[in-house]
């Protein structure tokens, strides 16, 4: 296996991540004062070219001693979705993803404009071993509804990552998740021009020791977190969706693949 897919140190992204003096109530309304005074990140980028994303994205993280808490902003004229059922094919529509890296895994979250909900586990095979961190009932292949990414069928990632194959758990959800979503618009409405939509996260710090338990959560002040923010535009012509619908993300990947850890950006954990 090689590594080729690791892009250069400088061309990731570094986000400040200020600490809370008080909660959030979690309802998708970004016009809270606590997230209009929160540091937004830069314009997302196209995840291969580096190059300003169409439609303006933007992010912004905050922590507490409870949670990491998550906001995005989507531009979007044309505000629509179709999957109401959770864990269901998220990605064929428009959304906002979430991978946040662990300790010989990373969990992936994504959203719609309806709200709904698609969470994986991703292990790497080489460390899913009898006696390992992985042998227990939460990671049981057997009675887990589990799948396989970059396996021999999955010919866009086969044997481009120097980790292999990575086992995905389909049924994960990650302890305690809050989410919300607000949508300025009439969504899969054509006649309006819609101004988009917003998504308010809280990921609690429990969900973080699984994925890696040999950090201290909640953070110390200077500790990091290596995760990336996405964005998915699904285009569709005649019912169809097209194969690789624009993807922007905080910072490129250099190719079209957002499961590449190595690429995620930084998230710096500050005084508030």
């Amino acid at each position: 296996m090689d590594s080729i897919l690791k892009i250069s140190e400088d061309r990731l992204a570094h986000y400040n991540c200020r600490r809370l003096s008080g909660p959030i109530v979690i309802d998708g309304n970004l016009e809270k004062p606590v997230w209009k005074n929160a540091e937004k990140s830069r314009r997302f980028v196209d995840m291969v070219t580096g190059e300003p994303a169409f439609f303006n994205t933007q992010c912004a993280a905050l922590w507490d001693d409870k949670a990491l808490y998550a906001a995005c902003w989507l531009e979007e004229p044309a505000v629509r979705a179709s999957f109401t059922e959770r864990d269901s094919l998220v990605w064929f529509d428009n959304d906002v993803e979430i991978f946040f890296d662990g300790e010989d895994c990373y969990y992936e979250f994504e959203i719609n404009a309806f709200g709904t909900i698609y969470e994986v586990f991703f292990i790497y095979q080489d460390a899913l071993k009898k006696g390992s961190r992985f042998d227990i009932s939460l990671f049981d292949l057997h009675s887990r509804n589990v799948d396989v990414l970059g396996g021999f069928q999955d010919a866009s990632r086969f044997r481009k990552h120097k980790r292999g194959r990575r086992w995905a758990f389909m049924d994960f959800d990650f302890p305690g998740l809050q989410s919300a979503v607000k949508v300025d618009g009439r969504i899969n409405d054509p006649s309006t021009v819609d101004k988009g939509w917003t998504v308010e996260l809280a990921f609690p710090w429990e969900g973080f020791k699984i994925l890696s338990p040999g950090k201290t959560f909640p953070p110390s002040l200077g500790d990091t977190l290596r995760c990336q923010f996405f964005r998915f535009e699904a285009l569709r012509y005649h019912g169809k969706t097209v194969a690789e619908s624009p993807g922007w993300a905080l910072n490129e990947h250099g190719v079209y693949d957002s499961h590449i850890p190595e690429n995620f950006a930084y998230l710096h954990f500050c005084g508030a």
